[in-house]
């Protein structure tokens, strides 16, 4: 059940990056979750249509880690109280097409699946607090939802990276992880728990037919990752500066949600589209 709130807009200092523009009060039952905190930023999905444009920007084409899917801003809408990203079957040309190229995001004539790739860098980004996301994924063979952070300063993976959620397959089986990356040794060193899907089918045999609550409790000294306030992973902050002295986790990050399609997700040849992945709601709190 989605909290109902009033929402009262002026202009204020935005607590997320020191920027002045519009900034939410949350005046009813803001927060009876975590009372030393505020909510500062949420976004409901509560309207049909388009994700809000002050909040959310897309990715476009082929991005990543030689994925099937083209991102496009078409595969995103609001619809019921949740923000759903779908993945479809679909043939999109690729405007880049070079056979000769040495990149695969030229050499692929044609996208087979499309989706949807969001994110709030440049309008909401922040520093510390809990961010909690309220989500639904589709677990069919093909799909790679992800809830996760990138730091606004500095290139990959110096800027720091949180996997607040993926699902994916390794070894052929299917897995949740709850992830931190940053630059070690000008190589890329992750923190990572990968807990097999299966342990969450044993306690309960219709949990990708449900929502879950993902966390990220961060603070200056660790950031702990939840699933269902279960602790999945816990990551020590002072063993996470970069060989340059830039600590990736203490400066203002900003959320993204996607569905990737094939490459760690696996082969979704066999798999049933449309596939969607719903967020119920995103929610951002900061202690008072």
């Amino acid at each position: 059940m989605k909290i109902k709130v009033l929402i009262i807009t002026i202009v204020t200092i935005n607590s997320f990056t020191g920027c002045k523009r519009p900034a939410s009060i949350f005046a009813e039952k803001q927060n009876d979750t975590y009372p030393a905190y505020n909510l500062v930023w949420a976004d409901e999905f509560n309207e049909n249509g388009k994700p809000h444009k002050d909040n959310w920007s897309y990715e476009h084409g082929f991005l990543r880690n030689n994925e099937l899917q083209w991102y496009q801003e078409e595969n995103a809408s609001l619809k019921n109280g949740s923000l759903i990203i779908e993945g479809r079957r679909e043939k999109i040309k690729n405007p880049l097409y070079n056979p000769k190229s040495n990149d695969w995001r030229q050499t692929r004539e044609f996208a087979e699946y499309t989706s949807s790739s969001l994110n709030t860098r440049g309008k909401k980004e922040f520093k510390y607090g809990i961010i909690e996301v309220r989500a639904k994924i589709d677990t069919a063979s093909g799909n790679w939802p992800a809830i996760w952070t990138l730091g606004i300063e500095k290139p990959w993976p110096a800027n720091g990276e949180v996997d607040i959620m993926e699902f994916y397959k390794i070894d052929g089986k299917p897995h949740i992880l709850a992830n931190a990356a940053w630059n070690e040794s000008q190589q890329v060193k992750w923190d990572s728990e990968k807990i097999p899907f299966s342990h969450f089918l044993e306690k309960d045999s219709n949990w990708s037919e449900n929502f879950h609550i993902w966390k990220m409790d961060w603070t200056r000294e660790y950031i702990r990752l939840y699933l269902d306030d279960d602790l999945l992973n816990e990551i020590d902050l002072n063993e996470t500066t970069n060989p340059d002295g830039f600590n990736p986790f203490r400066q203002p990050h900003y959320l993204l949600l996607n569905l990737a399609l094939g490459s760690n997700g696996g082969d979704p040849v066999k798999t049933r589209f449309p596939v969607q992945y719903k967020v119920d709601y995103v929610r951002v709190y900061q202690k008072k």
